[in-house]
């Protein structure tokens, strides 16, 4: 095994692939709060606005392009992160993961509330409480840029690295990894840890239809139907309709 192909390359490439896109989308995100700054546009002071700015450089525009250089300084195809329309098979994995991962979070909160824990709140979620009216922008940015992006980038190219050294099993739970510890920058309040594992959790079951599918489309969009489910069931407790 040479050393371009070893497990610990995978490895570093991986979290550097993790950590990597938050930094540079973090700068993104800045250069671009002070551009609009300039035009008299305080985005510091109109939190929904950074937030949906916040959505769409780092999920759509930094998680592409870093994908896009990634895959050009390997000399990689885009194959290498296999997407195509689903078929019947893959359309039944979707239905199936969507209703996994509400099942899983809703056991997931049961056991934390009989076990008497707390789990944080993200960042969003405080954001979405001040104008509602943000929760329901988030709906369809689930489905065009958080599930797609994300999926990209910690399915498709975090779990495809580690695929290419590693047993399928040991890529999908070190790329889950990978993906929960990356929320803590986005939370606040007690139980952090308990947020991550339920986090953790739910990337192992996208993490596995990745890989059964071979098709980038199942875990995007059931990424992208969990958020939008998520993001709808806050709007409705945030205005009362619940």
């Amino acid at each position: 095994m040479t050393e371009s192909t070893s497990p610990v390359r995978s490895v570093v490439s991986a979290i550097g692939l993790t950590y990597g896109s938050t930094i540079i989308g973090s700068v993104v995100i800045t250069v671009a709060a002070i551009l609009l700054a300039v035009f008299g546009i305080d985005v510091t002071a109109r939190p929904s606005l950074r937030l949906v700015l916040s959505t769409v450089l780092l999920q759509g525009v930094t998680f592409g392009g870093v994908a896009v250089l990634y895959l050009r300084f390997r000399d990689l195809g885009f194959d290498f992160v296999p997407v195509t329309i689903p078929d019947r098979r893959d359309v039944a994995v979707t239905i199936a993961g969507i209703v996994t991962l509400l099942g899983l979070l809703v056991i997931a909160s049961t056991i934390i509330s009989l076990l008497g824990l707390e789990s944080a709140q993200n960042q969003i979620v405080t954001i979405g409480h001040q104008n509602p009216a943000v929760f329901l922008l988030l709906v369809p940015l689930s489905f065009l840029l958080v599930g797609p992006g994300e999926e990209l980038l910690y399915r498709g190219l975090v779990q495809g690295t580690l695929r290419e050294t590693l047993h399928p099993a040991y890529a999908i739970v070190l790329a889950s990894v990978l993906f929960a510890s990356i929320h803590l920058f986005s939370l606040s309040g007690e139980g952090k840890l308990v947020y991550v594992g339920i986090a953790f959790v739910l990337a192992l079951a996208l993490g596995a239809t990745y890989e059964y599918t071979d098709n980038l489309a199942v875990p995007a969009v059931i990424h992208g139907a969990y958020n939008a489910v998520q993001f709808a069931s806050a709007y409705l407790t945030a205005t009362g309709g619940m």
